[in-house]
């Protein structure tokens, strides 16, 4: 896994960050840089900052034929997912210190994802463990997703 940390704060420089991690991870042998994960100190504090650039890294990617070989994961301190209640304690599932983008490779996620009954229940047994834990624990866990 490959850690990157960007200060920057301009779109331009986020969005080379971006297009230099691409090409790092596309670069590289699987077996040495599997997947990344893209994190950004500066600038992204407010969510729809955050989900505007996500949009246009997503865009990046289907414009360059990618998505059949990469996918993106995203988390944000003040994750919210959309029509869900505000303190529903689900967005913590997406929640993280720093605005953070996962590069996945899809080859990866197709073999890690063949062992696991129902994937597409993952994110239901997540939900269902931050239930278990409770609001006062997961908060205490995740203070900066408060």
């Amino acid at each position: 896994m490959h850690y990157s940390v960007c200060d920057a704060t301009t779109d331009e420089h986020l969005k080379q960050f971006f297009v230099d991690e691409l090409q790092r991870l596309l670069g590289a042998n699987e077996n040495d840089v599997a997947t990344s994960l893209l994190m950004f100190t500066q600038g992204l504090e407010e969510f729809d900052d955050y989900l505007a650039l996500l949009d246009w890294f997503q865009q990046l990617l289907e414009q360059a034929e990618l998505t059949e070989y990469l996918q993106l994961a995203s988390f944000h301190p003040q994750y919210q997912f959309e029509g869900v209640a505000a303190d529903d304690l689900s967005h913590f599932t997406n929640r993280s210190p720093y605005p953070t983008i996962h590069i996945l490779r899809q080859d990866q996620m197709t073999k890690a994802l063949a062992h696991i009954t129902n994937p597409e229940n993952i994110y239901l047994e997540n939900i269902e463990t931050l239930n278990k834990l409770g609001r006062r624990q997961v908060e205490a866990l995740c203070p900066w997703g408060i």
